[in-house]
């Protein structure tokens, strides 16, 4: 709770215990009318001042106006009658609590986003040859060597060149467990060094940075405004003038007939009461802006309050495979030697060494299998064929490395394996030798974020990969997926997003790694890069990112929208329900003062309450 927070509360009680002691003492006449004036002015005076801004600069028709007007004329109703002053207290004071509790409300959403907007770094550490000197992130160039002590955070963006360490990525991803990093790790700005020293070389600018990315995608999230928002917005701007004009009517038509003055403006400023729009002003926008900072500090952000409707809309998910739904880390599942000279061990140690200068990822799974590349084998007339394989001659032995057309043109006869996966066979001077089956292993929660997927509502849920039938028949069974599309070029994902987007009635979420799915996730009525750490191309086209790679963050945005958007429901059925039944009861002289503090700040306290229900985001 800040100051104005507290000194708001405290106003409040003071003006709640006088207006209890003043009920409690016989006064009456001038002294009965300035005694409680005083707990008005306590509790009010800022409304008046806001009402009389809002008039001289002809911004009248707001809820100040809407409240100085109604609790001015209780009063002065009250001194004509030698009446109750409490109404016209209590207007005020309840309208200061539901301010209060939205105030309280965008405070905790806001602390939300500010632990996230700590990511900025300060100061950078470069090291020059007079030693370390602190300097302006922004003032760092590319490829400059800076030093992140324990305790610091990473302020750019860059790769580790000595040291090791682990890094607290939580303001990140909302995830606690530390990430180890050593020589060649790639960090981002945003993390917090835990122990060691690490020295890093910078590969971004700070203006193009994870840190900076993130910081301005929430920075302008409030901006982008959802239906609802929109439709609230032009609602209170029509509605508003029509109540004043409806009130104005009331005070001054029917005692023309009747001569009742007092009744029927008593009766108008009941009606001025109930009509105002704050329940719906206030509760919408901050449900919205809750549920974006509740989902913040999941780690999953949300662009702006319009895709986080249509979020909630969704119908249909898409997703690629690699890096999404499996850990795009291929590694060595199995080596079936097929020839008597040749054991798994040899297999394997001559298809590393062939693949040592590749730089494909099959390759790097191969190196990590067999690591001793420093052993007496000599690599000679290393030749890579196209859509083939790799040719090397080691140890004065031709040894082929590749697929079954690469076989088939040498005339080995390969062998099919039964196990899944992509299989890289092994000929040595045109003899088959066997193969090596390489997998890529699925995410520790991706079968649990599919069905917490169809929990959730989505009626329909793809999956898009260039692998094989064989292997994406495999992958989706595993995770129960019961529609797939397979052997699909970079352009054909697209060809076959546009045929599914086509053919859905709702809503069509994609959901892929960032970096080479940015113009599906472009396409897509919402697009979800998930662990899009250091990933610029996920950070533009999404427009929800998930900080890590975590599948079942997927299903967590979707729960977190929807049960945002169902809060917003609730709050505009109750509140225009009980508006528009309460208006009626005033203008026919069946509700009084308070069922119209009831209709207008107990409504408006009401949906604030439900609205701050967005900030907690169920497990």
């Amino acid at each position: 709770m800040n100051a104005k927070q507290k000194k708001n509360l405290a106003r409040i009680i003071i003006a709640a215990v006088l207006l209890i002691a003043l009920n409690f003492v016989e006064i009456s006449g001038v002294t009965r009318f300035i005694f409680y004036l005083v707990p008005y002015l306590i509790v009010g005076y800022d409304i008046l001042f806001k009402a009389l801004h809002g008039l001289k600069n002809l911004r009248a028709l707001d809820e100040s106006l809407l409240m100085t007007i109604a609790t001015v004329g209780a009063f002065a109703l009250a001194i004509h009658d030698d009446g109750d002053y409490n109404e016209a207290i209590a207007v005020m004071l309840f309208y200061q609590i539901g301010e209060w509790f939205q105030s309280y409300a965008v405070g905790r959403s806001r602390k939300n986003i500010s632990e996230l907007m700590d990511i900025r770094p300060d100061f950078a550490n470069v090291e020059t040859a007079g030693g370390i000197v602190r300097v302006d992130p922004d003032e760092v160039e590319v490829g400059t060597e800076i030093v992140v002590q324990p305790g610091e955070k990473i302020p750019i963006d860059g790769v580790v060149v000595e040291g090791n360490s682990t890094l607290n990525t939580i303001a990140l991803t909302g995830e606690s467990l530390p990430r180890e990093v050593g020589e060649g790790s790639e960090v981002i700005s945003g993390c917090i060094n835990l122990n060691g020293v690490l020295k890093i070389r910078t590969t971004k600018e700070f203006g193009e940075s994870t840190a900076s990315k993130i910081l301005e995608l929430v920075e302008d999230a409030s901006s982008r405004k959802s239906k609802s928002e929109d439709f609230i917005a032009k609602f209170a701007r029509i509605y508003t003038p029509a109540v004043v004009g409806c009130a104005l009517a009331l005070a001054i038509i029917p005692p023309i007939f009747t001569g009742d003055f007092g009744t029927w403006i008593y009766r108008a400023l009941i009606f001025l009461v109930i009509s105002c729009p704050c329940a719906l002003v206030i509760s919408i926008p901050l449900s919205f802006f809750a549920g974006i900072g509740g989902a913040s500090r999941e780690g999953i952000l949300i662009k702006g309050s319009n895709f986080l409707e249509t979020l909630s809309k969704v119908q249909t998910v898409v997703m690629d495979k690699t890096g999404t739904l499996t850990q795009g880390i291929f590694e060595v599942d199995a080596v079936h030697s097929k020839n008597l000279h040749f054991d798994a061990e040899k297999l394997l140690h001559l298809a590393a060494h062939v693949e040592r200068y590749s730089t494909h990822p099959i390759a790097n799974s191969l190196r990590k299998a067999y690591p001793n590349e420093r052993d007496d084998c000599t690599v000679e007339n290393v030749e890579e064929i196209a859509g083939r394989g790799i040719r090397a001659t080691i140890n004065g032995q031709v040894v082929c490395v590749g697929n079954e057309k690469f076989m088939d043109e040498l005339g080995a006869a390969w062998k099919a394996c039964y196990k899944v996966g992509t299989v890289i066979h092994v000929a040595v001077n045109g003899e088959y030798a066997g193969h090596v089956v390489i997998s890529d292993a699925l995410k520790p929660h991706a079968k649990k974020s599919v069905a917490d997927m169809k929990i959730s509502g989505v009626e329909k849920i793809f999956m898009l990969t260039g692998d094989s039938e064989k292997i994406a028949s495999k992958v989706a069974a595993e995770l129960g997926i019961e529609n797939y599309r397979s052997e699909l070029l970079p352009a054909d994902k697209v060809t076959e997003f546009e045929k599914i987007l086509s053919a859905s009635t709702g809503k069509v979420a994609f959901v892929g790694d960032g970096i080479n799915d940015a113009p599906v996730l472009s396409r897509a009525d919402v697009g979800i890069a998930m662990g899009a750490l250091g990933s610029d191309a996920a950070i533009e086209a999404a427009d929800v990112v998930l900080m890590d790679d975590d599948p079942l963050k997927i299903s967590r945005a979707i729960k977190i929208s929807r049960r945002c958007l169902a809060i917003v429901k609730q709050n505009i059925c109750f509140a225009v329900g009980v508006k528009f039944a309460c208006l009626i009861l005033g203008a026919v002289g069946l509700a009084n003062m308070w069922a119209a503090i009831f209709a207008d700040v107990g409504v408006m306290i009401l949906a604030v309450l439900n609205a701050i229900r967005t900030l907690v985001i169920p497990k």
